[in-house]
């Protein structure tokens, strides 16, 4: 096989990478990840150097390529320093608290919405405004935090609801009289 196109990635101190054939395997001082990818693209580490390789030029496996290089960083920065998303709670008498594993979200309905904590994730109030999630699986804190904020997604008119940190709603003008 030849290096038609190839992309490396430094293995930091403390995190142990294995490959076994597709599958890949990350431990780390947070904790340990694995994933299998695509038999196509070839994976090999030398002197803490990861390397991805595609046997060919063709659209799907540059693709794949890019795609394969990024999810194993990814896991490797997940297992050393760990994924965060804080989301903000803008409104009159929205909150949120924890009740033991859960989070409990009033968000303007007529009931408090209660969210059972993942596996692999944790979530933390600190204050009744904020919630932050964090964890190593970058794609499972991306979708808890998405889920959190699926509860009431901010309303372009007064702009409450709940949102990314740093996130900008675009703001409408309401109706005016005559």
């Amino acid at each position: 096989m030849s290096r038609i196109g190839f992309k490396t990635l430094e293995i930091p101190e403390g995190v142990e990478v294995k490959v076994d054939g597709n599958n890949v395997t990350v431990k780390g001082p947070k904790g340990e990840l694995s994933r299998k990818f695509n038999p196509d693209m070839t994976i090999k580490i030398d002197d803490n150097i990861l390397t991805v390789e595609r046997p060919s030029d063709n659209k799907e496996h540059r693709a794949l390529h890019g795609t394969t290089r990024s999810l194993i960083g990814n896991m490797v920065e997940g297992v050393h320093k760990g994924f965060e998303k804080a989301l903000e709670i803008q409104g009159v008498g929205y909150r949120a608290q924890k009740q033991g594993e859960k989070l409990v979200v009033n968000a303007g309905y007529s009931h408090p919405v209660e969210m059972e904590t993942q596996e692999g994730i944790e979530i933390e109030v600190p204050s009744n405004t904020k919630v932050v999630v964090k964890g190593i699986d970058k794609e499972l804190v991306g979708a808890v935090a998405a889920n959190i904020r699926s509860i009431r997604p901010p309303e372009p008119y007064k702009g409450k609801g709940i949102r990314y940190e740093g996130e900008y709603v675009r703001r409408k003008e309401g109706k005016t009289a005559k």
